[in-house]
């Protein structure tokens, strides 16, 4: 295996961890920006490096589209090609089952995808995934898996579940530089358990370097989505990383950690910053309101990123709604959010406050103790007494972020 995963730390489920690939060596829990072809939107490598990114995630479905997987293994791989020296991962391509279904057709060869660059019809297969992604050579690649949105149910979430299975023989089958690169595989299920277990045993068996937790992130409802979460973090090996694919929540982020997880990625961070939006401690906050014309103040008091020292909202404000500085300021605070975030759990762990830090987390989240009920149940089974951010004489809230006020909600 490519890869070395050494336990530094421990509070109950959490886990703080060392990971070594071949790239860089990455401290778990961490979070991933999606650079979907080989770029964040807005930022450079050189700012990335800065704010402490890791790994970046690249979308195999997309680069073998443009620039091709051929021109990539031309000039030596991803790292050389976008001049990255860290951390690599690639997907197989099989979400885009899901985020265009459209486009695609699903059989056990494989999946046909109408090109959005041609019209041409396009076969992805697991042997072809993991072709392309060994072109590519990113530090972690994906196996291939029929996902499924966690919204359906019935016979295809078992029939999608089975095929996963079978595909990652064919995947471990066709990976060519396992010496160089680290395959991970992915649970399907749904949110039937049954069927996770299975898949999760199933893939176990395969002793794969890493293993991904995925089809969440769809449209499932909270409680659901951290039961599973638990349920796969419990099942999968303790000395090997565990990813939950698809969750850049901060709150999310913080529950999953604390039930054992170790990596994510999602493209929320700078998709929300493009819209005018920026993550502060107490949730979010619009840069497009009114109120922010003529507010002097950072974006975050307490934020030392690049951002907050050197702008105002006001400023972002008025470059939010014209000028495409303005989504790049806040792609580079939300990212460095995101990444400090990682930082402190990772740290909190190590240093035997992990539970503090939650309680702190809450505390300015919802100061009014008005904490989720599915984020008391899901730390009441990862061993973390959070009494102390509820509410007095109050159970914990069920969770809408319809209802929170406008300027923290959390923008779902």
């Amino acid at each position: 295996m490519a890869l070395a995963f050494e336990v530094l730390g421990r509070f109950n489920r959490a886990r703080a961890a060392r990971l070594t690939l071949p790239h860089h060596v990455c401290q778990t829990p961490l979070f991933m920006p999606v650079g979907t072809q080989g770029t964040i939107k807005g930022l450079t490598n050189s700012q990335l490096e800065d704010i402490g990114c890791q790994i970046i995630l690249g979308n195999t479905y997309h680069l073998a589209l443009r620039p091709t997987s051929e021109l990539l293994d031309e000039v030596g791989g991803l790292h050389k090609f976008m001049n990255w020296q860290r951390g690599l991962l690639t997907d197989s391509g099989g979400f885009q089952m899901v985020s265009l279904l459209h486009l695609a057709d699903i059989t056990e060869k494989g999946v046909t995808f109408q090109s959005p660059v041609d019209g041409k019809p396009m076969l992805l297969t697991p042997e072809e995934s993991i072709e392309i992604q060994n072109r590519i050579g990113a530090d972690i690649i994906m196996a291939l898996d029929d996902v499924v949105k966690t919204t359906i149910t019935g016979p295809r979430v078992e029939e999608a579940m089975y095929r996963t299975l079978r595909w990652i023989d064919r995947c471990i089958a066709a990976h060519k530089r396992p010496h160089d690169q680290n395959l991970f595989g992915i649970v399907q299920g749904g949110l039937d358990p049954i069927l996770r277990d299975i898949c999760a045993k199933g893939l176990v068996e395969r002793n794969l370097p890493g293993y991904a937790i995925g089809g969440l992130s769809g449209g499932e409802d909270k409680n659901s989505f951290w039961r599973v979460v638990a349920q796969c973090t419990a099942a999968l090996p303790e000395h090997k990383p565990r990813y939950v694919m698809g969750v850049g929540y901060p709150l999310d982020i913080v529950v999953c950690s604390a039930l054992g997880a170790d990596m994510y990625d999602c493209v929320y961070p700078t998709r929300t910053a493009r819209f005018g939006t920026a993550l502060i401690p107490e949730g979010v906050l619009k840069l497009k309101h009114k109120a922010m014309a003529d507010d002097t103040r950072p974006i975050d008091p307490t934020c030392p990123c690049m951002v907050c020292k050197n702008y105002t909202r006001a400023y972002i404000h008025c470059l939010v709604t014209k000028d495409a500085m303005g989504s790049q300021l806040l792609s580079y605070h939300n990212l460095y959010y995101m990444l400090q975030l990682s930082r402190n759990l990772h740290s909190s762990i190590v240093e035997g406050r992990f539970p503090e830090f939650v309680c702190d987390f809450l505390h300015k989240m919802f100061p009014k103790g008005d904490v989720p009920e599915w984020v008391c149940d899901a730390m009441e089974v990862a061993g973390i007494d959070i009494s102390s951010c509820c509410a007095p004489f109050s159970s914990c809230e069920e969770y809408d972020s319809k209802s929170m006020p406008e300027e923290v909600s959390l923008a779902r």
